[in-house]
């Protein structure tokens, strides 16, 4: 059997309970060899039972701790485990289609990409509405002097039977981590996944990062995969997705952007700053709050209700926050120093 090349680290994006359709989908739309490692930061039971028996039957790597991770950290867990010219990192709720790793690599082994994104769509059905078709992401210098960011992404919200035969391979300067390509030895010069960066805007380091030494990002059309939102949003998820998105991430990553960059707090981060939790509020209170108003969608009782549940809701989550920030410094405290690095619970091979 040839030797693969690639690597394909599967890490939590947002919940867990979307696992088992997105690992199936790899395997049943993948023909070429590869590795597998993947990474899971403390499912729940039924999808922890279901990955150890999928790694024992498969014969993958998987890789287990009994505390949440944050994306940047589950992705550098997995890289540590790669030895293999391309590693491909793809969320957990990422649905992909047959040929998609084959043009991943045809691009980077043709053009020498050293990142190298798809056609990005997003939600159910799969494949039909265009999340992200490359884009720009860089710093500016204005009229004043102040660095800023330019970010923009192509084509969302366009059907893909409308625009896909007029998409060609092209460079472009922004690749989302829902399914990445690399080139691993990459991080030999620029070392690890920054994990100060801990939910938000972590590609567009990463992207600028790869082109600053001269490198280059290309789009893929060739491939296409999907990322499935969760919503409704199952109760087993909540803990995580509330982590996931919380506020003092968010402003903890926003903060690291701009500072690595030196970039000024601008509208970009005024607006972010503003719609902070605008996610938890979509996915998680509105729902709620539409049945505690006997589904009048978008009336002043539902509006109400949103208004009222997110007091306590961020409150909530400040208290979720908190408390995981004092259990990763327990952690850090009580580990020893050689194994800080690694996952606490034993990684297992099939």
């Amino acid at each position: 059997m040839t030797e693969p090349q690639v690597t394909i680290v599967v890490v939590p994006r947002e919940r867990f309970s979307y696992g088992r359709e997105s690992l199936e989908s790899i395997y049943a739309h993948t023909t070429m060899p590869f590795q597998l490692v993947y990474v899971d930061g403390n499912s729940p039971i039924c999808e922890r039972q279901y990955l150890e028996a999928q790694a024992q039957e498969r014969g993958f790597q998987l890789i287990r701790t009994d505390y949440y991770l944050y994306p940047n950290r589950a992705r550098n867990l997995g890289l540590a485990q790669v030895n293999t010219k391309y590693v491909v990192f793809v969320d957990n709720d990422v649905i992909v289609s047959p040929g998609w790793l084959e043009a991943l690599i045809s691009c980077a082994e043709e053009t020498g990409a050293t990142i190298v994104g798809p056609l990005v769509c997003h939600e159910e059905p799969v494949h039909e509405i265009v999340h992200c078709a490359g884009g720009e992401t860089h710093v500016i210098r204005d009229a004043t002097g102040r660095l800023r960011l330019r970010e923009k992404m192509y084509k969302q919200g366009h059907r893909v039977a409308n625009v896909l035969a007029d998409m060609q391979r092209t460079q472009t300067e922004l690749c989302e981590f829902h399914c990445m390509l690399v080139r691993t030895e990459i991080f030999l010069r620029l070392g690890q996944f920054d994990e100060t960066l801990l939910n938000s805007k972590e590609h567009l380091d990463f992207c600028m990062s790869v082109m600053q030494v001269g490198e280059t990002v290309y789009f893929e059309p060739a491939c296409i995969v999907t990322y499935v939102p969760g919503l409704p949003l199952k109760w087993t998820d909540m803990h995580y997705y509330m982590l996931r998105w919380s506020d003092a991430w968010e402003l903890a990553s926003l903060s690291r952007l701009r500072e690595k960059w030196e970039l000024a707090e601008d509208g970009y981060f005024q607006h972010k700053y503003k719609i902070l939790g605008w996610r938890r509020k979509n996915t998680i209170l509105r729902p709620l709050a539409r049945k505690l108003s006997f589904g009048m969608e978008n009336s002043l009782v539902e509006k109400g209700w949103v208004f009222g549940l997110a007091k306590v809701e961020k409150l909530l989550n400040r208290y979720l926050t908190a408390r995981y920030a004092r259990s990763q410094r327990q952690i850090q405290t009580t580990t020893p120093n050689s194994l800080l690095k690694q996952p606490q619970t034993a990684m297992s091979q099939g």
